[in-house]
């Protein structure tokens, strides 16, 4: 017959592993609420450094939350300005997570509209159904940072009078990552329509297009917050432009901006369905028809894939053995 006296011990077996269990919980706790102040410390001493020089930075409401299994930021509404510089931007709430196993590992949403005040612009107002937007935080610059949007759209934002549409787009994304000292880039939209109110009364096709590409030393240019490309090169792997899955225009290549702002580049440039392209620029450039369709159907008899290379030297551009003109000095 079993002993009796082994129930006292399964008894205090249970009530140690219960109370190692309840231990756990609260250390754990006490630790997701240390971070969350960490968070907030760190959040409102950073809008108080940019809140210096006349500069207005907000987070409105900013509060942490996500327990048990996540950290995430909450802001209900975000704004800054610079009115020396004459910048202004306020937008929706700012939505932050991250899992309290992966830290470094951010998503967040951010609800329009994005309302944009810049030096030379007038004021615009871009909105979105859906702005989703995720980072692996490092130093100097995260491993990698995506955005993308639903349903973007952009429209003049005036003072007086009625609103101007710029543009709708089904889909947007672009991509960064550090690649050692470069930095590279990979981005798509999809949908594209472009009022014609916005390129002077001409009627544009829907666009998609991608691109894929590298910017040398381009960490380096992000860290010193350089606002120009003189001086930098980099390669283009694909950027393409197309009317429907079966036309539209791709270019490929390297190329580099010299001190004076001149470029040069060695590019390719590649064509799906040369007819389709001419239809659809001689639908934006009626004024140009005629000589649109003549010089196409040349590029027809290439067959309907036809490539030529785009060189440009010192600011000149030749495709092929055709001038194309000097490009300006870049800012």
């Amino acid at each position: 017959m079993p002993s009796s006296k082994a129930n006292p011990n399964y008894s205090r077996r249970f009530f140690w592993l219960a109370t190692f269990i309840v231990i756990l919980i609260g250390a754990y706790t006490a630790g997701w609420f240390y971070l969350a102040d960490r968070v907030t410390e760190r959040v409102n001493a950073t809008i108080a450094l940019l809140n210096r020089d006349g500069v207005t930075a907000e987070c409105a409401n900013p509060v942490v939350r996500g327990y048990p299994f996540r950290l995430g930021l909450y802001c209900d509404s975000l704004g800054y300005a610079d009115p020396a510089r004459n910048i202004v931007a306020t937008a929706g709430s700012l939505v932050t997570a991250a899992q309290v196993y992966e830290p470094m590992r951010v998503i967040a949403e951010l609800r329009g509209p994005l309302r944009t005040t810049l030096p030379g612009m007038p004021p615009l107002w871009l909105d979105w159904d859906n702005l989703r937007a995720s980072a692996r935080l490092a130093r100097p610059l995260p491993q990698f940072l995506s955005v993308e949007a639903d349903a973007f759209s952009g429209q003049t934002d005036p003072e007086d009078g009625d609103p101007v549409m710029l543009f709708s787009a089904n889909h947007v994304e672009g991509h960064l990552r550090p690649n050692g000292a470069d930095l590279d880039w990979a981005g798509n939209f999809v949908g594209l329509q472009i009022d014609p109110a916005t390129v002077g009364g001409r009627t544009l096709p829907v666009l998609g297009g991608s691109g894929d590409a590298t910017l040398a030393n381009g960490v380096k240019l992000v860290e010193t917050k350089a606002s120009s490309l003189r001086g930098q090169s980099g390669t283009i792997r694909n950027l393409d432009l197309s009317t429907s899955p079966e036309t539209g225009v791709a270019l490929s290549g390297t190329f580099s901006v010299g001190a004076d702002g001149l470029l040069d580049a060695d590019l390719k440039v590649s064509m799906r369905d040369p007819k389709g392209v001419a239809a659809a620029l001689a639908t934006a450039f009626p004024e140009a028809a005629s000589q649109i369709n003549t010089g196409f159907a040349g590029l027809a008899l290439l067959g309907n894939a036809p490539s030529m290379p785009l060189k440009i030297s010192r600011g000149k551009a030749v495709l092929g053995f055709i001038p194309l003109g000097d490009i300006p000095p870049l800012s």
